[in-house]
């Protein structure tokens, strides 16, 4: 059979339908002929199925290799391409963009194929030497939401190997809500120290930490800022003292402050107890039920607070990700812009 390339499509007769889109889900039909996306055509080459393609503007053939060597489709999209076919998935790659962006991928579930309605995941090809804009991935999402898919980032590593990271947009919320009297504090270099507190602002609340059997209790600076903004912390000599703590938090940390007084307070308005995340490389670990420090659980995220704009590097995602698998928590990352959006991301097998 005869099969030529134009430089964005590869496209073949009859005999090819019938031999690689009904039976195995390979391209799109296009009246008695078929269409297939150029990382389709390189799998068909690879597996043996077509000896060659003639690349049609400069009349030769191409086999596999110098397929793959050409333009015409990238070394990534075809490993992650390959690497869902040998898991046993039918998959149709789709663009959204020019020709020369990353490649997306609707997989179907197992045993369905392009064309039955539902889609399994959607999944965009990239290498670990990438960077993708946060934008870019919230947008991936969206479109998997929109098939009722889950939205997944399949990274290359440089020895061919595939990771892939589901992502999701997640509501985080808790159910802690604890009333609290107001309370004075004394303003340090970059903590605040309350030194007659209730009970209730560590034991119940798990505001602070105790630094003494007695009661005193150290704040962070986020912390502090939140009560005062609240009205329930007032400082020595200061009228405003939500201004106050401000002030000194950027100054401690520059705008990564306002980023993180944001983040906090969502989570403390929507029942969670956020508290630092220092140990695991992350700003926050967040408890969603406390009844009291000393019937505290373990807490089930990891928080890490990036500009709306932030650009992830696939390995450090990929790292984020490892440890908050490895110490038993989900790794969510808050977009702070002009709102604050969540984006979680964990490992997959598919």
């Amino acid at each position: 059979m005869e099969i030529t390339f134009d430089g964005q499509r590869v496209r073949a007769g009859v005999e090819a339908r019938e031999r690689f889109y009904d039976s195995r889900g390979y391209g799109r039909p296009r009246g008695g002929t078929l269409e297939l996306a150029p990382v389709e055509a390189a799998h068909l080459l690879f597996r043996g199925d077509l000896d060659s393609v003639r690349d049609r503007r400069e009349d030769r053939t191409l086999d596999f290799g110098a397929f793959l060597a050409s333009t015409a489709v990238s070394e990534v999209s075809f490993l992650v391409y390959k690497e869902l076919r040998d898991r046993g998935f039918y998959l149709s790659p789709v663009r959204d963009g020019p020709a020369d962006t990353d490649c997306e991928f609707a997989v179907y579930p197992r045993g369905q194929g392009p064309w039955d309605d539902e889609v399994a995941y959607r999944v965009r090809a990239v290498s670990e030497r990438e960077s993708v804009p946060a934008g870019e991935l919230r947008a991936l999402v969206g479109r998997a939401a929109a098939d009722g898919a889950t939205g997944v980032l399949a990274v290359v590593d440089e020895e061919s190997e595939v990771t892939y990271l589901e992502l999701t947009e997640p509501t985080v919320t808790g159910e802690t809500d604890h009333d609290l009297p107001g309370v004075a504090g004394r303003l340090l270099s970059d903590r605040v120290l309350v030194s007659d507190p209730p009970v209730a602002l560590y034991e119940r609340a798990f505001y602070g930490q105790q630094v003494n059997p007695d009661g005193l209790v150290q704040l962070s600076l986020v912390e502090a800022a939140y009560l005062a903004d609240s009205g329930l912390l007032s400082l020595e000599d200061a009228d405003d003292p939500g201004a106050v703590l401000r002030e000194r938090g950027r100054a401690v940390e520059g705008d990564r402050f306002d980023r993180r007084l944001r983040t906090y307070s969502t989570l403390r308005t929507d029942g969670v107890v956020p508290k630092t995340g220092f140990k695991f490389g992350a700003d926050f670990r967040t408890y969603a039920e406390v009844e009291s420090v000393d019937q505290l659980g373990h807490s089930e995220l990891l928080v890490r607070v990036l500009p709306a704009g932030h650009v992830f590097a696939p390995r450090d995602l990929a790292l984020d990700v490892r440890l908050a698998h490895g110490v038993r928590k989900q790794m969510v990352f808050g977009l702070a812009g002009d709102s604050l959006v969540w984006l979680a991301a964990e490992r997959l097998t598919p």
